[in-house]
């Protein structure tokens, strides 16, 4: 599993990082002081994880991130220390922080996210430029996690039409607005979890039929060349104009889904760099989110457990797919 000289430029783009902290208490009690455990830091943010994953299971990645005050100086020396190569923006504003609280005595998980600092047009199109600047014909950008305030909703959108002027396919994480922004532009990939999908649709889906509409109905609407559906334990479910393909996700004992779909994001877009097919790609996919999945707090899968589970998925189930007609439905279902 390793990058390889022919392997095609990964560059990802997170304007919107955070320094993830994480720690556990016995209970989360309301109104009283919690003594918690030693805590953990990791440099967090869509695309900065989905580099870090790449660069673990053996990739070539370049990041792409904002950074400002000591919060983003932390952060850069974490990121270094994974020796995750980067391209570095500057901002004025602070790099924001989210905090994860593990409950020990229950096993629930209390997650924190902050908003992030105010940028600037020159900070974000300065993001613009770097991507620009870095991304290959038929390579991949990334383009992953929340939009801070002062960025426009169309923002993902200028990345697919700047991707796609260099030759390179664009991946899009990113959910409400950013996402429909995107859409519009047609990105290469799509990698919506159930609830992220229904936010768009605006209505349940609340059967696996409905689901796999939904899905198709992007592809039917020329919004996505591909849509990958995350469902947590219940696997993934990937669909384009010729087929539907789903894997149920392996059994692993759940510890923290911070970082899950990151993962998945990383195996896929590795795959597919490599060369290889996207049957396989979808299969790391399933893996290195399901290894995420058994990590604690906010730590990431690691390159030997995301090997082991590939190992042990069955074969991807594949549905040809009829057609899609005006509403989305896929025929063959």
């Amino acid at each position: 599993m390793t990058g390889g000289p022919g392997a095609q430029q990964i560059v990802t783009l997170t304007i919107n990082p955070a320094l993830d902290v994480s720690a556990s208490t016995d209970r989360v009690i309301s109104g009283h002081k919690l003594r918690c455990s030693a805590s953990r830091l990791d440099p967090g943010g869509g695309g900065v994880n989905v580099s870090r994953v790449v660069r673990r299971l053996g990739g070539r990645t370049l990041a792409v991130y904002t950074a400002g005050g000591p919060v983003g100086e932390a952060y850069r020396r974490l990121v270094d220390a994974e020796r995750v190569p980067s391209l570095v923006v500057p901002i004025r504003g602070g790099t924001r922080q989210s905090f994860t609280v593990d409950e020990a005595s229950t096993g629930e998980q209390y997650r924190f996210v902050l908003g992030g600092p105010e940028l600037d047009a020159d900070e974000w199109e300065a993001c613009l430029d770097f991507v620009g600047q870095a991304a290959t014909a038929g390579g991949y950008v990334v383009a992953s996690g929340s939009l801070p305030p002062g960025v426009p909703d169309d923002f993902y959108a200028r990345v697919v039409r700047l991707a796609r002027d260099v030759g390179a396919f664009c991946i899009v994480d990113a959910t409400g607005a950013a996402l429909a922004a995107a859409l519009a532009e047609r990105p290469f990939l799509v990698t919506p979890s159930r609830r992220e999908l229904e936010g768009h649709v605006g209505s349940a889906l609340d059967s696996e039929r409905a689901e796999r509409e939904a899905a198709g109905a992007l592809i039917a609407q020329g919004a996505a060349d591909h849509v990958a559906l995350t469902l947590g334990d219940r696997g993934a479910v990937l669909v384009s104009a010729e087929r539907v393909m789903r894997l149920p996700a392996p059994h692993v004992t759940a510890a923290s889904t911070v970082g899950a779909g990151d993962s998945f994001v990383a195996g896929f877009v590795l795959r597919l760099a490599q060369g290889r097919s996207l049957d396989d790609a979808f299969r790391t996919a399933v893996a290195a989110g399901s290894a995420a999945v058994s990590m604690p707090g906010t730590e990431l899968c690691h390159r030997t457990d995301v090997e082991a589970l590939e190992a042990a998925l069955g074969p991807v189930e594949t549905v040809p797919v009829g057609g899609v007609d005006a509403v989305g439905s896929v025929d063959a279902l």
